[in-house]
């Protein structure tokens, strides 16, 4: 059974995709058929994704398997679809389907009685099918494909509740956002082409350390990483992300924690042989991550909106995975990503329980003290809140403090600190969403909160597991056994430093223990923190103005070059064809006049005509004899 799941690996996204199909083409009118259809095909993927991972990783490390088919052929380019299944992978596969099964499961409540529930489960059954293509593709062009296929089954899902006009407008601003990071994404692809004829991995991991060219390979690590820069919603393309929140909050968990966003780190951790070979590239790729992950954290501690705060603090962890690729430690980087699939999911769906028990209620400061009403829905946000700030021993712990480990090992000490930082205020933002909403002093919420459903809290059960167990993966315990399968060559494996360990726990436990202060015991008022720094809160509640920019910039530049254009195509394109059109019209108007019907006009005609001949004769004559 383990040989037949990995040597037919490729029905892991043909099974979902199939779902989609017949959902689409046939399933409309029965809602709950749809939703058994897509749950049980993502299950099959699941079980499938499960037994391939058990036969990877009870091989070698460096063994995988690989299978190629000729698509394309014509002189000069020949094109191969394949599968690629290594560690790597085989992580990827059982996160994807992992989450998305429970998603769907959990979906089973949350969208009781939408009137597009079976277009809901299909779009769902297409997004996972869309994410385990890229996964499992073995070369650069089947990956964009995929990628774009990912891209345009967001849009339907964030767009879903399209009698929304925040809906629609949502939607279209993460299609558009994400079409500029792939528009580099694929020109750095065609000079993969150009370059090295080739796009397949195993290939270009065996030709680039020997290419020394790093004149050529710098641009095209830099049009690549715009790609994940677009994806995984790095500064300054961040802005989709946010506004996705619009989405039903299942979908939210799906996005924010295991296939779009997921997708740009998995590229970089894919292509890491590329973008390691040039260290430009790579500092790159760790400021831009270090620079998101504490620009989003800021801006989360001073949100009310449970999505979106959530929804920040997706950036932000996304801006740590990318730092830890950036200064080398590709399977931090990874591992966190593995891990964050897991409790960021679970925060998710946990404020779907919530929204849904408090009637649709997203602000946090209309919740209050909903604990007693929701212990199930809470002690399972608490766990994830714990994880996501990194407390031990849950999985956040030990993925967050190889990042840092990683940092401080690979001598960049600023990104150390501002990862400390992040960690500082991510339990307080967390922990501030926690006790105001589900412990606050405002009771006005709790007395229309109720619990959800089994088929919700079930998958919010499992998840905490999770949150609490993935982690000890690559702990001591279990011999760092992730890091001796998810691994590069030149990635750093840091050591086990216990001060830096000690010092990013009390760091978070600093951020929980000030949210409590001020938003529990109230020692410090919220409100006057909130008047005494009223500039600096201004600034984060707005985002730092950046949608607002990007506007100002959208009607200045976008506005000002159309109405130019415009100018010049009216006045001066316009005007020649205008002209054309005049000169020709009056030529026609002087020229009908020798077309009469008379032949005595005609002789006039000859006549004249001869004697033109005749005087250009002589002319000709009197000059040559002069």
């Amino acid at each position: 059974m383990l040989e037949f799941s990995l040597h037919n690996a490729w029905l892991i996204p043909l099974l979902p995709l199939l779902a989609f199909a017949l959902i689409g083409l046939a399933m409309h009118r029965w809602p709950s058929v749809s939703a058994m259809i897509s749950i049980l095909s993502i299950g099959i993927s699941m079980l499938l994704s499960a037994l391939v991972a058990v036969l990877v990783f009870s091989l070698s490390p460096g063994e995988i398997y690989e299978a190629s088919v000729r698509w394309l052929s014509m002189p000069g380019l020949q094109v191969n679809m394949g599968m690629l299944v290594d560690p790597l992978a085989a992580v990827m596969l059982v996160v994807v389907t992992g989450v998305a099964f429970l998603v769907q499961v959990y979906s089973l409540g949350y969208m009781k009685g939408d009137p597009g529930i079976a277009s809901y489960f299909g779009y769902q059954s297409l997004f996972a099918a869309s994410m385990l293509g890229l996964v499992l593709a073995n070369n650069f062009g089947q990956i964009f494909v995929f990628w774009e296929l990912v891209g345009v089954c967001s849009y339907f899902l964030i767009g879903f509740w399209f009698g929304k006009y925040s809906a629609r407008d949502a939607a279209i601003k993460a299609f558009v956002t994400n079409r500029v990071g792939d528009f580099g994404f694929l020109l750095g692809i065609l000079f993969l082409q150009i370059v090295f004829g080739t796009l397949n991995f195993q290939e270009l991991s065996a030709a680039i350390p020997g290419y020394t060219n790093a004149a050529v390979l710098l641009p095209i690590a830099v049009l690549l990483f715009f790609g994940p820069v677009g994806k995984s919603a790095q500064f300054p393309l961040h802005v989709w992300l946010p506004d996705a929140m619009e989405g039903p909050t299942p979908v939210s968990a799906l996005i924010h924690a295991a296939t779009m966003v997921a997708a740009g780190v998995y590229l970089v951790a894919r292509a890491f042989f590329i973008f390691n070979a040039i260290p430009q590239a790579m500092t790159l790729i760790a400021i831009v991550g270090g620079l998101t992950a504490l620009f989003a954290a800021s801006i989360a501690i001073a949100q009310n909106d449970i999505k979106r705060i959530l929804a920040y603090s997706t950036l932000s962890q996304l801006g740590y995975m990318m730092m830890a690729l950036g200064v080398g430690a590709m399977t931090a980087g990874v591992f966190h990503l593995m891990t964050h699939a897991f409790f960021k999911s679970l925060l998710f769906l946990g404020a779907g329980s919530v929204i849904i028990g408090m009637h649709e209620e997203q602000d946090i400061w209309k919740m209050g003290n909903i604990a007693p009403k929701m212990p199930v829905t809470t002690w399972t946000f608490i766990i994830g809140a714990l994880a996501l700030a990194g407390i031990p021993p849950l999985s956040g712990f030990w993925s967050k403090d190889e990042i840092l480990l990683g940092a401080y090992a690979s001598g960049h000490t600023g990104l150390y600190i501002l990862g400390v930082l992040v960690a500082f205020l991510t339990a307080f933002y967390m922990f501030r969403l926690v006790f105001v909403a589900f412990f606050g002093k405002n009771t006005a919420g709790r007395d229309k909160a109720h619990e959800s459903p089994a088929v919700m809290t079930i998958p919010l059960l499992v998840l905490a597991v999770a949150a609490v167990l993935a982690g000890l993966v690559n702990s001591p315990l279990m011999h760092h056994v992730f890091g001796h399968f998810i691994n590069a060559p030149g990635a750093i494996q840091p050591h086990p430093n216990t001060a830096i360990i000690v010092f990013s726990t009390l760091a978070a436990l600093s951020g929980i223990l000030l949210a409590w202060l001020i938003y529990q015991r109230e020692v410090i008022k919220a409100e006057v923190i909130k008047e005494k720094f009223s500039m600096a809160y201004k600034v984060l509640y707005n985002k730092y103005y950046i949608d607002e920019i990007y506007g100002w910039l959208g009607v200045r530049l976008v506005d000002g070059a159309a109405r130019v254009l415009f100018w010049f195509d009216i006045h001066v394109i316009n005007g020649f064809v205008n002209l054309t059109a005049w000169f020709t019209g009056k030529s026609g108007e002087t020229l009908r006049y020798t077309e009469d019907g008379q032949v005595q006009t005609y002789a006039i005609y000859m006549f004249a005509g001869v004697v033109i001949v005749l005087i250009t004769a002589l002319c000709g004559v009197f000059t040559a004899l002069a």
